[in-house]
């Protein structure tokens, strides 16, 4: 592997979040979630940079001090004996207390609450791997109490700002339909995604290439972190075996694109052992539902039919890697047209629009089938922007028929719709199209004024 400069922190969107829940008067005991390996501790001891003092407790590798949480939970007292085992004060205003692997410490994930309670003026940040299986441990986890925030692998955005390029994020933020970029900038834009789609957004990887490492040097970092995610399925705390797991995960990722039939994973197991797989990779969150809705009003929420869903994996890189895809075709063939390669435009879209969307929500998202027998149609995602209801249709290079969009336009009376490809920013009759690099701030665009 080639030598690589020092590693150095790559700013993250939920950073100003961070400053803003530190800034706050009155703050609750903060919650970092999200899957494995996506940066939550290296984002929150970047913040810990910002305060005079800094404490960080790993329940992994510091077993004994388990025992501060046990019995009687005295938020003051635990405050204390963290202050005398660190040798660091604990100080209002100065001193960040950051609980990391907190998963692995039960009585420590539950004393959370009182934390809030009897010492809101103390900043206080928890993380862990495989949260959400510990928290279904704990019906009644501090609701109230506890802000949760969720962080996903890097965005575009991000990734463009990783290689300081701030003036395209900016200018892709305030674009406007009807005036497309100029072609060079165009043509920019879709070599910095080609390579984003390829290497996807995992901190470690991102920030090797931006360090100097190759393609080939990412490719080998994304196979490790891949084996890495089939290590973790025995850690798992359930009855369904990690066979099952890798099962539903591979097939997860060849069934990308395609409304998702149980029936299709190559396997001995049941039914019942095969949905619970599937539910237990996403609680790890790393993979995420995309259930059809009939979108006649809002919420979309509300008129689900979870019967009928897709799954997404969380990462791009992850997913070509897993599928070993031609490298050299993909950055040979700029148009992204190839089968394979519309599925990854799919995916990179549906990931985007799962990371724009607030950071203290859980993610969710939905797509449309007409529901009537023998009259297909289908529409990628559908979203609510404001109080509409908005269709996205995907296409991986720059040509495409819109029948399924236009159907969704007419049945549901829409005021538009957007069509995301390789496209520069155009507009036709009631359809806005979006090149694909700029998906991830259609939200933004909308308080912007620029989609009507």
């Amino acid at each position: 592997m080639n030598k690589l400069k020092p590693m150095q922190y790559i700013e993250r969107k939920i950073d100003k979040e961070l400053i803003d829940w530190k800034n706050q008067p009155s703050r609750k005991p903060l919650l970092v979630r999200g899957a494995r390996q996506v940066g939550k501790s290296s984002t929150v001891k970047n913040l810990g940079k910002t305060f005079e003092f800094f404490i960080e407790v790993d329940f992994i590798s510091n077993k004994s001090i388990h025992k501060l949480f046990e019995g009687d939970i005295n938020p003051i007292r635990i405050y204390e004996e963290l202050s005398l085992i660190f040798n660091t004060p604990v100080i209002a205003g100065k001193t960040l207390v950051f609980l990391d692997e907190i998963q692995a410490c039960i009585p420590a994930m539950t004393s959370l609450r009182y934390f809030y309670e009897k010492v809101p003026d103390i900043h206080l940040i928890a993380a862990g791997s495989l949260l959400e299986f510990a928290l279904k441990e704990l019906p009644s986890f501090g609701v109230g109490r506890i802000r949760s925030i969720y962080l996903y692998p890097f965005s575009f955005s991000e990734f463009l700002i990783a290689f300081n390029e701030r003036s395209l994020v900016q200018l892709i933020d305030k674009s406007i339909i009807d005036k497309p970029l100029s072609e060079p900038v165009h043509n920019k834009l879709k070599q910095y995604l080609i390579r984003y789609i390829t290497i996807g957004g995992m901190p470690e990887v991102v920030a090797s290439y931006v360090n100097g490492a190759s393609l080939l040097d990412c490719q080998g970092i994304l196979e490790e972190l891949t084996n890495s995610l089939y290590d973790d399925f025995s850690k798992y705390k359930s009855k369904v075996p990690a066979t099952r797991l890798r099962e539903a995960f591979s097939s997860v990722i060849m069934q990308t694109g395609s409304k998702f039939v149980l029936s299709q994973i190559d396997s001995q197991a049941n039914r019942l052992q095969l949905k619970e797989s599937l539910a237990l990779l996403e609680q790890a969150g790393i993979i995420f539902p995309v259930v059809h809705s009939s979108s006649n009003g809002i919420p979309l929420g509300a008129q689900v039919n979870n019967k009928f869903r897709k799954y997404l994996i969380f990462d791009t890189g992850i997913f070509q890697r897993f599928l070993n895809l031609d490298l050299s075709e993909l950055f040979l063939n700029t148009e992204i047209s190839l089968v394979n390669k519309g599925t990854i435009a799919e995916l990179y879209t549906g990931l985007e629009l799962i990371k724009s969307q607030p950071t203290n929500q859980a993610s969710s998202l939905y797509y449309w089938q007409r529901e009537k027998r023998g009259s297909q149609a289908e529409v990628d995602y559908v979203i609510e922007l404001g109080n509409r209801i908005v269709p996205i249709e995907v296409k991986s290079g720059i040509k495409g028929k819109m029948q399924s969009l236009r159907i969704f336009i007419e049945e549901k009376k829409c005021k538009f719709g957007i069509r995301t490809s390789l496209e520069n920013f155009a507009s036709l009759e009631k359809i806005n199209i979006i090149p694909l690099y700029a998906i991830g701030a259609i939200f933004k665009a909308r308080k912007n004024n620029s989609l009507t």
